[in-house]
């Protein structure tokens, strides 16, 4: 039996990620038995996802991987995507590395990788080029958002804006809505579709449905981040029932 630790810094919020990556990584061990992850979290300040706040939000990353080094992980996952990329282009490659640095100093060395910089890692795997996706923020943050993907060779040819500024009542809404939500998305020409493009907005429950129906690679914020998890720790990124990114090789 491997015990890994997973660490989560997560807006204070934020009700979704720790129940969707741990049901990932228990979905895990239908094939892998013989491996435990548990999920430990520490909390940034955030309450209503807007520019002011994410950035507030954001000066409390270095405190929260302190804090989780202390249980001695061995991954921490930033699990916010839009308080990266509201910081503009590469952001996360600052970020991560900065935190790495936290992480070493309090004691804990342990790879960091974050949301945003595993959804550009998933697109890459998954070779996609051309996207649609589905966000619950204020059009102002889905621009942020899709200037952030295009500025990494990626482009969003649709996106939809839910316009839910509350991050507790982005937590509360109904994954099944995002079966009548993509069909409003113009999927031409299109490579994948990113079903969440944020931690908070709940989508496991119909990512797989959603692909099959779409004929198309499907993934979200929160199994981008279990891809980059998995292969953080050097372990094969799969889960079974979780779309192509977590299908194994392609």
């Amino acid at each position: 039996m491997t015990a890994y630790r997973v660490g989560l810094v997560v807006p204070s919020s934020n009700t979704t990620m720790e129940t969707e990556i741990p049901e990932l990584l228990r979905r895990r061990r239908e094939l892998y038995p013989g491996e435990v992850f548990t999920t430990h979290g520490s909390r940034m300040r955030m309450k209503h996802v807007t520019p002011d706040e994410l950035r507030r939000m954001d000066a409390e990353s270095d405190r929260c991987v302190a804090e989780l080094a202390d249980a001695r992980c061995d991954v921490h996952a930033y699990a916010c995507l839009v308080a990266i990329m509201a910081q503009g282009p590469g952001y996360h490659e600052v970020s991560e590395k900065r935190l790495a640095e936290v992480a070493a100093s309090a004691g804990g060395p342990a790879p960091v990788v974050s949301s945003a910089g595993a959804l550009l890692a998933g697109l890459d795997v998954l070779g996609a080029r051309t996207v649609a996706m589905v966000t619950p923020y204020l059009p102002e943050l889905t621009g942020l958002v899709r200037a952030y993907i295009e500025g990494h060779g990626v482009t969003v040819h649709d996106a939809l804006s839910l316009g839910v500024a509350d991050n507790l009542a982005v937590g509360c809404l109904d994954p099944a809505g995002l079966l009548d939500h993509y069909r409003r998305l113009d999927l031409t020409g299109c490579d994948a579709l990113i079903l969440s493009a944020c931690v908070q907005m709940p989508s496991l429950a119909v990512v797989q449905q959603v692909e099959d129906e779409i004929g198309l690679p499907v993934l979200t914020a929160a199994t981008a981040t279990v891809h980059t998890v998995l292969t953080a720790l050097g372990l094969d990124p799969v889960v079974p029932g979780a779309g192509a990114l977590l299908a194994g090789p392609r």
